[in-house]
């Protein structure tokens, strides 16, 4: 089945074609090209299924596709190339499922309301799907750069898409400019690779000299690398680390670069799906894992990467416990899930960051449809507080959102609780091994587990649940088949998704499967969890150490227990607050402190305070000093010149007698200065 890797461009290329013809032809097309994209999509996702079953026959592969620089004379190559290992087609799968339900969910979310532009939209979606698409099989670092930047102009356009509002515009511009912000440091770190190993290739069948190989080659003594600053490899190593780090942080909102997620709400639901959940926020955390063997040589960069995770998952999740409306929740909740992973894959939890980055993504889609399938029968109101009573109008939206709220709390048997308990074990066990930093970040993983039970079943009682608070939540509009299946499936797999790695299951029971876990450790040579984890050992110095109650099992269990039983108090505790006739007022009661997590700690304040009160005036300065001393010595040395050039043209008069007294002149002149210089040291 090798050869059937020449088709695998062809999973990104599909989705582009459907791009294409909604653009130039939705207009005269059913459902106004929503059924291209759905078919593009339908057939990406059974390419990518067939490529995932190739790949586990042992066919991993590496292709270039094109060679745009390169030659003799150039020191390196920059490609495009498709790269199919365990991770790669796994992201595959996932990106293209997600995307076919969300074009599924968008015919009855979009074209119900007799929306404008929707040729434009299903383009867009389109474009979007075929980018990160293209991202997830890229073969080298700067390819993959350039798809991370069509995914953030993508979300761009369909964050704004209702732009004849005032919100979506403004929410759209923020987007792009924080994650901008982010990706202007992921730039410079792409060209710190080139620099450094004349490569920018993620490695693969084929691909021997891969920057991470190299690297790991120059910290054993067997390769020479160019370094700056003065930097010992490894210290130079982190810092190109960090500077991509910065548009993984970016895109995957971690703190500082958070705030943009919050606002992007302003665009359609289902493309709220699709970014929370498979595309654009996906791509920041799925680019560390894809680089993890260079990231796991450097424990600084781990430590940073994990102590941004822990805190990220417990400062977005208290702002969670506040918000009315239930697309504001999901988002915090979003923010708080990517920080789970980065905690991970920074804890040196490889295989549980990419397992949470599998569950999360099937049963986030959920959510935010689930809350897309509300916002119709509410008539486009996201206010919590208007709801209540919805479960027995809509039994369908409300089981699936179940499952989904299940699975974002980490309740067994829920896949959420197998792979956020994957997450903290491992965060644990290499803490204990002898980083005091890692302990701090599980510590916040773990606080942070109490808000997410709270926050997600707050907002399934005020929504679902007591008395219906407005005349909308007690006469809903109803939801067609295109909701409410993409609902079922998720919700099938919200709850099943996590038998892939029942680790814990496992360490009592060795004859069940851990599915997940062997996929990603018998990838390519040095593209796999177990090279990953012999380069953690060696290089990032973590030790798994799991003695702490006895033995391996018990410690697995203990910690399950404590997260679960952080997760039901949580869940308990809303129960309490929220089920009773007033369940409002409970938010009101927190006081300033309701005021400070409604307001998001003032970081948007802060943002625009440090914008006009230190970058605008930094600007002005610059700009004041360019025009009054730059500009100034500039025209100053254009004067000089001007007026020597206007007083040495008047000499060239063209009249050969002129010349000729002049040549006198000079030569007398020469001899006598010459006269009076030997005159002087005679």
């Amino acid at each position: 089945m090798a050869e059937i890797t020449q088709f695998a461009p062809a999973i990104a290329f599909l989705p582009f074609v459907s791009f294409v013809v909604a653009l130039f032809f939705g207009d005269y097309l059913p459902k106004k090209g929503a059924i291209a994209g759905i078919v593009a999509t339908a057939a990406s996702l059974v390419l990518s299924l067939v490529m995932m079953v190739n790949v586990f026959t042992g066919h991993s592969s590496q292709e270039t596709l094109y060679t745009w620089v390169g030659g003799s004379e150039v020191p390196f190559e920059l490609t495009f190339g498709v790269l199919l290992d365990p991770l790669s087609t796994l992201m595959l799968v996932i990106v293209s499922t997600i995307a076919l339900l969300v074009h599924v969910f968008s015919m009855g979310y979009m074209n119900d309301e007799g929306e404008k532009g929707l040729p434009r939209y299903y383009a867009e979606l389109g474009l979007f799907t075929a980018s990160m698409l293209a991202f997830v099989f890229s073969d080298n670092l700067l390819m993959a750069f350039m798809f991370f930047e069509l995914v953030g102009l993508c979300s761009y356009l369909l964050i704004g898409f209702w732009f004849r509002e005032a919100g979506p515009p403004s929410a759209a511009k923020k987007a792009f400019l924080v994650t901008r912000f982010g990706d202007y440091f992921f730039l410079i770190g792409v060209v710190a690779v080139f620099a450094t190993f004349g490569t920018a290739a993620f490695g693969g069948p084929g691909v021997e000299n891969s920057f991470p190989h190299i690297a790991e080659q120059a910290l054993n003594g067997e390769a020479t690398v160019t370094t700056f600053f003065g930097l010992d490899p490894q210290a130079w190593f982190t810092v190109i680390g960090l500077l991509v780090l910065g548009g993984v942080m970016g895109k995957s909102a971690q703190f500082p670069f958070h705030t943009w997620l919050p606002d992007a709400m302003e665009g359609p639901t289902p493309v709220s799906a699709l970014i929370h959940a498979a595309t654009m926020v996906a791509a920041g955390v799925y680019l560390v894992a894809r680089m993890y063997g260079f990231y796991a040589l450097s424990p600084t960069a781990l430590a940073v990467i994990a102590f941004v995770g822990g805190f990220t998952a417990l400062f977005a999740a208290t702002m969670g416990v506040v918000k009315r409306e239930i697309k504001q929740v999901l988002a915090y909740s979003t923010i708080s899930q990517y920080g789970y992973i980065m905690l991970a894959l920074g804890g040196g939890g490889y295989v549980a960051g990419v397992f949470h980055l599998t569950t999360h993504a099937f049963f986030k889609a959920l959510l935010f449809l689930g809350a897309g399938s509300v916002i119709i029968a509410m008539h486009h109101n996201e206010d919590m507080w208007d709801m209540g009573g919805l479960k027995d109008k809509m039994p369908v939206t409300y089981y699936a959102f179940l499952s989904g709220s299940l699975a974002l709390a980490g309740i067994v048997p829920f896949s959420g609780f197998w792979s956020k308990d994957e997450v903290l074990y491992e965060t644990l066990v290499h803490g204990l091994g002898g980083s005091p930093l890692l302990l701090g970040a599980y510590a916040m993983g773990l606080l942070a587990v109490f808000f997410t039970g709270f926050y997600t079943f707050r907002m399934v009682l005020l929504t679902f649940h007591g008395e219906p608070r407005s005349d909308t939540a007690k006469d809903p509009h109803g939801v067609r088949w295109n909701v409410k299946l993409p609902l079922v499936i998720l919700g099938v797999l919200a709850a099943v998704i996590g038998v892939i790695n029942l680790v814990p299951v496992h360490k009592v029971v060795p004859a069940v499967p851990e599915f997940l876990h062997d996929w990603l450790f018998h990838g390519p040579e040095g593209l796999n969890g177990e090279h990953y984890e012999e380069l953690l050992h060696e290089f990032a110095g973590y030790t798994a150490n799991a003695t702490f109650a006895g033995s391996e099992v018990v410690s697995l269990l203990v910690s399950a227990a404590l997260s679960l039983g952080l997760a039901l108090a949580g869940a308990g505790l809303a129960l309490s607050l929220y089920r009773g006739p007033d369940p409002v007022e409970h938010t009101d009661k927190l006081g300033s402190v309701k005021t400070l997590l409604f307001n998001n700690y003032y970081q948007d304040e802060y943002q625009v305070w440090l914008a006009e009160g230190f970058t605008v005036p930094l600007a002005n300065a610059a700009n004041t000093f360019d025009q009054r001393v730059i500009d100034d010595v500039v025209n100053f040395v254009s004067s000089v010149s001007l007026f020597s050039g206007d007083r040495l043209r008047r000499v060239q008069t063209g009249v050969v007698s002129n010349y000729a007294t002049l040549l006198t002149l000079g030569l007398v002149l020469l001899l006598v200065g010459f006269g009076v210089f030997q005159g002087w040291f005679a």
